[in-house]
């Protein structure tokens, strides 16, 4: 049976649904205030502490992560696309960002092979699987329920997302190249759309793509099974992060060379704190991303089991 989270928001899909009165607006105008209140009161009640988490796990699990890329990339043969995804990933964030992970990602990769490759990659799975349950503890908040299975079926199906998102990076990398051999071909054939205001950056979507697939796959896969059916829809989370994460990543140099240098104040740590306060505003849109979703998800009233078959009712309180 799903339970209910201690401390959630009061307009959580769950307390919603066992508040008998609880009527959802029917006028467009009523609804959007609705759902903008249910995703600040849901931001506000615990948001900002679980942002400052998920940066701390961002750079604590992103070299674990890629030495899991290089792991399975070595399984393919494709030791060199591993390498390649890396890149793709550093193109998603802010320049000064780039320049603080690209040489430690470098040398990480570079002193591990063989044995201590797949040990690495094994300590990697487990350590970034913590990244992947604290998005699943924002979604179970934000919905307002708990957690029901054993922590070993967690820990295993987080592990596979992992898996799944390596898996996905690669496909990205393929698909970047690809496009770009189209796009210099269609350059050649019409020379004038090779300059620089005509040219449409047809490459630049494929990062972009990828990681609104990837935010979507995780979204689904997290979601509290009673809502993970197409009744409550799961890509206005994904989008919305997506869009938030491209956005900061050009808007975040700018607002640090308003403020001046970080130099000034934390001295050679000024990269890292550059790198905290971009995973800390990612990791802020991933929580208004959940209490999204969970705002758009008018939960089952009371009678679900006269709506359906007892049997569909229990299989889902179970999970």
């Amino acid at each position: 049976m799903i339970g209910v989270a201690d401390e959630v928001s009061p307009l959580s899909p769950e307390a919603r649904r066992k508040t008998p009165d609880a009527v959802a607006p029917r006028l467009p105008p009523l609804k959007a205030w609705e759902i903008v209140k249910r995703v600040v009161v849901g931001l506000f009640n615990e948001g900002f502490v679980h942002a400052g988490n998920l940066a701390y796990l961002s750079l604590l699990t992103l070299f674990p992560f890629f030495i899991v890329l290089a792991a399975v990339a070595q399984i393919f043969g494709q030791t060199q696309e591993g390498r390649e995804a890396v890149v793709l990933f550093l193109r998603t964030v802010p320049p000064s960002v780039a320049d603080v992970l690209r040489q430690p990602i470098a040398d990480v990769l570079a002193v591990r092979s063989g044995n201590l490759l797949w040990l690495g990659a094994l300590v990697g799975l487990w350590s970034t699987a913590s990244f992947i349950e604290t998005i699943r503890e924002i979604l179970r908040r934000a919905y307002g329920v708990t957690h029901t299975r054993p922590f070993y079926e967690y820990r295993l199906m987080s592990i596979g997302i992992i898996i799944g998102s390596v898996v996905l990076a690669m496909f990205a990398f393929t698909a970047q190249v690809l496009l770009t051999g189209v796009e210099q071909f269609m350059y050649r054939l019409v020379p004038i759309a090779a300059q620089p205001q005509n040219m449409l950056g047809v490459t630049k979507l494929v990062p972009a793509i990828a990681l609104f697939v990837a935010l979507y796959i995780i979204f689904y896969s997290l979601t509290p099974v009673r809502y993970r059916s197409r009744a409550y829809p799961k890509w206005p989370g994904a989008l919305l992060v997506a869009v938030w994460w491209q956005v900061t990543t050009e808007l975040l140099p700018v607002v640090i060379a308003l403020f001046g240098s970080y130099n000034r104040t934390y001295g050679s740590l000024a990269g890292v704190i550059v790198s905290l306060l971009f995973f800390y505003v990612i990791g802020l849109g991933l929580v208004v991303g959940a209490e999204l979703n969970a705002a758009l998800a008018e939960a089952p009233g009371p009678g679900l089991k006269d709506a359906r078959t007892v049997a569909d009712a229990e299989r889902e309180e179970e999970a």
